[in-house]
């Protein structure tokens, strides 16, 4: 049994338009990655480092390390999407990147102090700036999820349909 991944570009009908989504996710990356290369940047994501049980350990390379580090990643997340274009093992490698990105900073969410306040109050879930600029990553994770989905083969994902 011969087992084939997919990519968008070559599919037909609704398939196809997930194509967009590649290429959407192609400049989130991009610009995130340029992003992470200032201090700004650097200095804003600490506290999401430093309070992560999943890339705490990125400390070690300093603050603008760190950033570097995620910004080289982010680069690199974007290559695989371009190039899963035209290869599906990439697509899928792509984003399944993508989706352990955006998996790993929606955990920020939750895990670094003060971006949430949970109540039994009338406002159950209150968060503040931070917890809003993380907040976003849901919607990117699910682009990710659909894109590494898309890219499976059919006997993997049965419901797809071409």
């Amino acid at each position: 049994m011969k087992i084939s991944f997919n990519v968008a570009e070559n599919g037909g009908g609704s398939y196809r338009l997930l194509a967009i989504l590649r290429w959407v996710m192609v400049v989130v990356f991009v610009s995130f990655g340029i992003q992470k290369f200032t201090l700004q940047s650097a200095q804003g994501i600490v506290q999401y480092i430093s309070n992560s049980p999943f890339i705490f350990w990125l400390s070690v390379f300093g603050l603008r390390g760190e950033a570097d580090v995620l910004g080289v990643a982010e680069f690199a997340i974007a290559a695989l999407l371009v190039a899963g274009a035209f290869s599906p093992i990439l697509s899928a490698v792509g984003s399944l990147m993508g989706v352990v990105t955006f998996a790993i900073t929606w955990s920020f969410f939750f895990t670094t102090p003060g971006v949430v306040k949970w109540s039994l109050s009338t406002d159950p879930i209150a968060w503040n700036l931070a917890g809003e600029f993380l907040f976003k990553d849901i919607v990117l994770l699910c682009v990710c999820v659909v894109l590494f989905l898309a890219s499976l083969p059919q006997s993997v994902v049965r419901s797809r349909t071409t």
